[in-house]
C-alpha cells in the first residue's frame, strides 16, 4: 500500500443531514464523482455487515465494478465513525482491495467530515507505477466531491448543476488558455518569420521586431499558464479580453486587408472575449478540492 488518502472538510449542516447524504446509496452517488452507481445488497440478518456494489463509468462504454461492506459503526459522545472495506474482481480495476473509514465530528461550526482509506493494487510493478499518478487523482476526486457535498448541504447547489458549471467553466478557461499558449509557442517561437513581418507592418522598426516577438511569446505563454493554474483567474480573464479587443482593433486599423482575410482578428478577438465571459459566468458555487484538508491535524 502507498500513503493513505486523507480528506477532511467542515460542513455546516446537521449531523443527521450529513449522515443521510453519505450513508444512503442513492444520495451518495449524486455527489461523489468517484462512483456512478452504488447499490446495497439485501441482508439475511440484521447483525451481518451491510454489503454493497459500486460501479464507475470510465468512458467508451466501459465501467469498473467492485464490492464492499460496512465492517462497523460507532457513536461515541456524538462522534460517529463508519468503517468499511472494499475490493474488486474486475480485471480493469487498478484497486484489488482496500479499507478505510468515514468519521463525523460535531463542532460549534458544523460537522468535520473526515475520510481516510488505503488500498492494494494489482498488475505488480506496473500497477504500483501507475498508482503514482492514480492515487493523487483519486485523492483529488475525493476532496472535490467533499466540497461538492458541502455546497449542496450548505447552499442548496445541486450536485448535477455544480458539475455542469464546472465543465462549462473549464471548457471556456481551458480553450482560452490553449489559444494564448498556441499563439505564444507556434507562430512566435517555432515559426517567427510571419510574426516578425506582421509586427514590422504595424510600424515597428525592423531591428526591434524579433525582440518584440520574443517578448510577446513569453507574455502569452505566461498568460496561458496563469489562466490554467491561478486560483482567482478573473483578473487574467479580464486582461485577456482587453488584450484580445486591443489587438483586434490595432491590427485591423494598421492592416485593413486582414479584416476580410480568413480567421481575421475581429472574430478571433470576439471569440476570446466570449470564452472569458462564459468562464466567469460559470464560476459560481464551484467545488474546489483545495478547500479540503489533505493531512490529519497535528495535536
Amino acid at each position: 500500500m502507498g500513503r493513505p488518502i486523507y480528506v477532511e472538510r467542515l460542513i455546516a449542516a446537521p449531523m443527521e443531514t450529513l449522515w443521510n447524504a453519505t450513508q444512503k446509496p442513492d444520495v451518495h452517488e449524486r455527489w461523489d464523482i468517484r462512483f456512478t452507481e452504488i447499490r446495497y445488497l439485501p441482508r439475511t440478518r440484521e447483525t451481518e455487515p451491510q454489503r454493497f456494489l459500486y460501479a464507475t463509468r470510465i468512458g467508451f462504454g466501459l465501467r469498473i465494478e467492485g464490492e464492499g461492506e460496512s465492517v462497523g459503526q460507532s457513536d461515541r459522545n456524538g462522534d460517529r465513525t463508519s468503517a468499511l472495506r472494499f475490493w474488486s474482481d474486475d480485471r480493469k480495476s487498478l484497486i484489488r482491495t482496500g479499507s478505510g473509514y468515514w468519521r463525523y465530528v460535531p463542532t460549534d461550526a458544523g460537522v468535520r467530515f473526515i475520510t481516510q482509506y488505503d488500498y492494494e493494487t494489482r498488475f505488480g510493478v506496473a500497477g504500483r507505477a501507475l498508482d503514482l499518478a492514480f492515487r493523487p487523482l483519486l485523492g483529488w476526486a475525493t476532496a472535490w466531491s467533499f466540497d461538492r457535498l458541502r455546497l449542496w448541504l450548505e447552499r442548496g447547489a445541486e450536485p448535477a448543476a455544480t458539475l455542469e458549471r464546472s465543465l462549462v467553466h473549464w471548457i471556456g478557461r481551458g480553450t482560452l488558455a490553449f489559444i494564448w499558449l498556441f499563439h505564444g509557442i507556434v507562430p512566435k517561437l517555432l515559426a517567427p518569420a510571419g510574426e516578425i513581418d506582421l509586427v514590422t507592418r504595424t510600424g515597428i522598426p525592423s531591428p526591434l521586431a524579433p525582440s518584440l516577438v520574443l517578448a510577446a511569446a513569453a507574455f502569452e505563454i505566461a498568460l496561458g499558464v496563469g489562466i490554467l493554474v491561478l486560483r482567482d483567474v478573473r483578473p487574467l480573464l479580464a486582461l485577456s479580453s482587453v488584450l484580445a479587443i486591443g489587438l483586434a482593433v490595432v491590427t485591423s486599423a494598421r492592416m485593413p486587408e486582414l479584416v476580410v482575410a480568413p480567421f481575421q482578428p475581429i472574430t478571433l478577438g470576439a471569440a476570446m472575449v466570449g470564452l472569458a465571459l462564459v468562464a466567469v459566468a460559470a464560476d459560481r458555487d464551484l467545488p474546489r478540492a483545495r478547500r479540503c484538508l489533505r493531512k490529519p491535524r497535528t495535536k
